[in-house]
């Protein structure tokens, strides 16, 4: 009898998941439900340790906005606060991973994207962990398995993963991972994010090794690169070209404010040069990435990076909010423009 309660439970979560959001790739671009669409999204890394109230008022407001996607950390654990759904062995903590299960649930009802991100920390974002190959997998596992039903996420397989510390992840890791992803999920969606712009060697054994079905290259952080967004794209596509494989790049964590605010603070001008450069050179998605700030007492605002006290839109400021109000400005205006030249 319980077998059967459980087998019933199952088939409507699936057919429920069935009827919702589901994302795909169309050559250089992202689909949504089979319709071209670009990645519209916003950082929203600790979602997990929201309030489900906060988090309810804060999807209104991405919708509201034009949002269409964000991000989110599967191992979070920043200011004491560890969300994390899995252990450091890659084993489900269970209050959180139920949590993500309820959340990609809600935004496959509303069609929105999630980006779930894997990482082996380097002691800022919580403590190291999924070290080895096999805890990395077993937290893949564990992700993959308990989202099964929903096809509105993605897997990032590791934040950052060419960056020689704790969370580096070699090209034949990522090789192994992505084909035992694969195996549990055949048509489900891979990447591993990219801290800086990917030269051509790298990028080889990326498309054509680890195999990922779309780039997550995280740009450089300074005054100029919002200006030169739009000729990196316009690079990517000309390498992968001449390898021979083609997929969508994926602008999933730009600058932000509050990074290096005695640098350099992003204002909504540059923002806005980031995302008109993505789409104008034929990326397929973007983020505004937003975090805590440095140069303030406790880093508050912490933004996405701790929404205990306040939820995101509440702790975004005047450059932030500035920016979002022009979206709805931008967006129309570049995919008329682009409809223009075909």
């Amino acid at each position: 009898m319980m077998k059967t309660i459980f087998l019933l439970s199952v088939l409507t979560v699936s057919a429920v998941a069935g009827a919702g959001t589901e994302l795909g790739i169309d050559g250089k671009q992202f689909t949504i439900n089979g319709k071209p669409t670009f990645l519209l999204g916003v950082s929203y890394y600790g979602a997990l340790g929201a309030s489900k109230d906060f988090i309810r008022r804060d999807l209104d407001d991405m919708q509201k906005n034009g949002f269409n996607w964000f991000r989110l950390w599967a191992t979070w654990g920043a200011f004491g606060n560890k969300v994390s759904v899995v252990g450091p062995q890659g084993k489900p903590r269970g209050p959180y991973l139920a949590k993500l299960q309820w959340l990609v649930a809600e935004c496959n009802r509303r069609s929105i994207i999630v980006d779930v991100t894997l990482s082996r920390g380097n002691g800022i974002t919580g403590p190291v962990r999924l070290q080895s190959p096999e805890a990395l997998r077993r937290a893949a596992k564990t992700i993959v398995t308990s989202l099964m039903p929903y096809r509105n996420w993605y897997l990032d397989m590791g934040n950052e993963r060419n960056i020689r510390d704790k969370r580096f992840v070699s090209t034949e890791e990522l090789a192994k991972l992505r084909k035992f992803i694969k195996g549990l999920d055949p048509d489900r969606l891979v990447t591993a994010s990219y801290v800086g712009d990917i030269k051509k060697d790298e990028l080889k054994t990326i498309l054509l090794d680890a195999r990922v079905d779309f780039l997550a290259p995280h740009r450089p952080r300074h005054a100029k690169s919002a200006g030169q967004t739009a000729a990196q794209t316009k690079k990517y596509f000309e390498l992968m070209k001449q390898l021979g494989r083609t997929v969508p790049v994926h602008y999933q964590e730009p600058f932000r404010r509050g990074f290096t605010p005695k640098r350099w603070q992003p204002n909504a001008e540059d923002f806005l040069a980031d995302l008109k450069g993505a789409l104008e050179s034929g990326a397929a998605g973007w983020c505004l990435h937003n975090g805590d700030q440095k140069d303030k007492p406790q880093s508050k605002p912490r933004r996405s990076f701790d929404m205990r006290e306040a939820r995101l839109f509440d702790q975004l400021d005047e450059q932030e909010m500035a920016f979002i109000h022009q979206i709805k400005v931008i967006i129309p205006k570049t995919a008329a423009k682009d409809k223009s030249k075909n």
